[in-house]
C-alpha cells in the first residue's frame, strides 16, 4: 500500500536527549505533481521500536491484559475535563525493545515482567507504527495462548511500575470492542484479529 517517492532527509541531529529523545532533520519529497517540496525542519520523537500481546488463557477463557497510571493518559482525558486525574488505563501486555534483542525476545520478556506468564513462540500479527507523523516507533504485535500452569511468577512489572494484571472475560472485550470503549489501539487492533480467530477455530471445529 506503501507509495515510494523521492525524498532527501539530513542526518538526525538531537536537540532533546531525556528519557525520551528529540531528533531534528532537513527534509525535501517528490510531491504527487512529481516536483520536490522545499526543505523543511522535521522533529521526530525518537524513542526505538516496541513489542506488544494478545496472551489469551485458555484454561479461563480470558485476555491478560494490564491496567496502570499514565500520566499522558491523564493529560489527554483533561481535554474532556480540565480537573480529572484519572490516568488508569487498560492495555495489552508491552514494552520497549532492549538494545541487543530482537521482537520475539523482547515480548516474551515482557510478559513474564508484566503477568509473570511464561509464553513460547508468540505469532506476530501485525508491524505497525504507533503515530507515524512525529514518532519513528513501530509495534510488533503478538499473539499467543497460555494455561494456568504457564503463570510462574506474580507479574507486576519491575519496581515502580505498580502493574495490575486483569483477566477480561473475552465476551466482555469484544462487548467493549463493539461499543468504541478501548482506549489502547493495540489492545483493539488484538481484539479484532482474535475475534476473527476464535470465528475461525469455531468454524473448523
Amino acid at each position: 500500500m506503501s507509495q515510494s517517492r523521492r525524498a532527501t532527509i539530513s542526518e538526525p541531529i538531537r536537540v532533546f536527549d531525556g528519557f525520551f529523545k528529540v531528533d531534528r532533520v532537513l527534509v525535501s519529497h517528490e510531491r504527487a505533481d512529481g516536483t520536490m517540496s522545499p526543505e523543511e525542519p522535521r522533529f521526530i520523537f525518537e524513542r526505538g521500536d516496541s513489542v506488544a500481546i494478545i496472551l489469551l488463557n485458555l484454561d479461563s477463557e480470558t485476555v491478560v491484559a494490564v491496567n496502570q497510571f499514565k500520566v499522558p493518559s491523564a493529560i489527554g482525558r483533561r481535554r474532556d475535563d480540565p480537573t480529572t486525574t484519572d490516568g488508569w488505563i487498560t492495555e495489552a501486555i508491552a514494552g520497549m525493545i532492549d538494545e541487543g534483542e530482537t521482537p520475539e525476545q523482547a515480548v516474551i520478556r515482557e510478559t513474564k515482567e508484566e503477568t509473570g506468564y511464561r509464553i513460547k513462540d508468540p505469532k506476530l500479527i501485525s508491524r505497525f507504527f504507533s503515530s507515524p507523523g512525529g514518532t519513528s516507533e513501530r509495534i510488533f504485535l503478538y499473539f499467543a495462548e497460555v494455561r494456568d500452569a504457564d503463570r510462574i511468577e506474580a507479574g507486576g512489572g519491575l519496581d515502580g511500575e505498580d502493574v495490575a494484571v486483569l483477566h477480561v472475560p473475552m465476551r466482555d472485550l469484544f462487548d467493549q470492542l463493539d461499543r468504541g470503549s478501548i482506549e489502547d489501539p493495540k489492545l483493539a487492533i488484538g481484539a479484532y484479529r482474535l475475534r476473527d480467530f476464535i470465528k475461525s477455530r469455531k468454524s473448523v471445529n
